[in-house]
């Protein structure tokens, strides 16, 4: 349901929030409204949509062609050339539908702020914080995004899978990154959802890890995050591996903790909640197990057309869970210097509980 349905949706929050109008940059709300996704480059490409229900684009004229098709026949294109830059462009097509100074122009968190001071300056308009402003939109997912969502996440899975007997003593983490991209290409992803995170031993006492260069040892852990893009939409997961035989007792132990403290939140996500009481629930685990310490980050994030989406899982967000929402549950402990055993899958919440969207086993396993 892209185009002119979901671009009706929008007018009326435009309207609620104050402005004049919204420019939208390519981003997960452009994608949302009109299925457009554009890459997001140095050239400024922006879709108008005004409180009174009409709109327009101003673009590059290399994507004119794409926002032609994209938009509904209402919607006028405005294309400028490199030579001319956006700027006149930009002015015929705020002179044509009647945005004069003082006007209220929110802003998407796409738009790039040298842009947004270029229009206000050029246009003698003022700008607001759009970033909220069609996050609702998004937030509860309909039947044809959530078989998108499973899609991804059943990509990952099988990834995952057969990636296993690749990981093995002298096997760099870089290494093993790149098989899981082959494979995540191979089962159908149109894309990866962000680096993998591959990271052993101490290394993954970093929760976002960004390097590679580690080599797998004997008797070592292996912690693997990351997802896939299916039409899309995001998978997110992490499992946490140990090599050649099972971990010494106290790391066994906290393993299990962790998996506790995950299949809890999973159990006690349902709508009617909140968030905050889902991150306590879940976090209570590992606090009463003596780790709260080592548990440094929110439970998990919304995953949609972006990776980090509405509703955030954490402590201090009151936002109550509805069904169709959809968001990872992670949760993790974290000792620098030593280890991190993190257990991630995200899930969409039903009438009466949850469904996982990445089903891979998650008791402990030795490779």
């Amino acid at each position: 349901m892209c185009g002119s349905k979901r671009i009706s949706l929008a007018h009326p929050l435009i309207k609620k929030s104050g402005f004049d109008a919204l420019v939208v940059a390519p981003s997960p709300d452009l994608e949302y409204l009109t299925g457009l996704a554009p890459h997001p480059g140095e050239r400024f490409n922006g879709l108008f949509l005004m409180a009174d229900g009409r709109s327009f684009a101003v673009v590059s004229r290399l994507y004119e062609q794409e926002y032609r098709e994209g938009l509904p026949a209402s919607a006028p294109v405005y294309e400028w050339s490199d030579e001319d830059w956006f700027f006149d462009a930009l002015s015929q097509a705020f002179s044509d539908h009647g945005i004069g100074e003082g006007a209220v122009i929110g802003v998407n968190d796409s738009v790039m702020a040298v842009d947004a001071v270029e229009i206000a300056q050029r246009q003698k308009v003022s700008l607001a914080n759009g970033w909220h402003t069609l996050g609702g939109l998004r937030l509860v997912k309909d039947w044809e995004e959530i078989a998108c969502l499973k899609k991804a996440g059943e990509i990952s899975d099988r990834a995952l899978e057969a990636l296993l007997p690749f990981i093995k003593p002298g096997k760099t983490e870089k290494e093993i990154r790149r098989k899981l991209l082959e494979l995540m290409d191979d089962f159908g992803a149109t894309s990866q959802a962000f680096t993998p995170i591959v990271a052993r031993g101490e290394n993954a006492a970093m929760p976002h890890y960004a390097g590679g260069e580690g080599i797998i040892k004997e008797k070592d852990s292996v912690l693997l995050d990351f997802g896939c893009r299916y039409r899309g939409y995001f998978s997110d997961m992490t499992r946490t591996f140990f090599i050649g035989e099972r971990p010494e007792p106290e790391i066994e132990e906290m393993y299990q903790i962790v998996l506790r403290s995950q299949d809890k939140g999973e159990s006690a996500a349902r709508p009617g909640i909140t968030s905050e009481f889902l991150d306590m629930t879940a976090r209570s685990v590992i606090e009463e197990a003596g780790y709260g310490k080592y548990f440094n980050n929110r439970l998990g994030h919304g995953i949609g057309l972006a990776i980090h989406e509405s509703p955030n899982i954490m402590r201090g967000n009151q936002q109550t869970l509805a069904e169709g929402m959809t968001f990872s549950i992670e949760p993790g402990i974290y000792i620098p210097g030593r280890i991190g055993i993190r257990i991630e899958n995200c899930v969409v919440v039903t009438t009466d509980g949850c469904e996982p969207l990445t089903r891979f086993p998650k008791e402990l396993r030795v490779l």
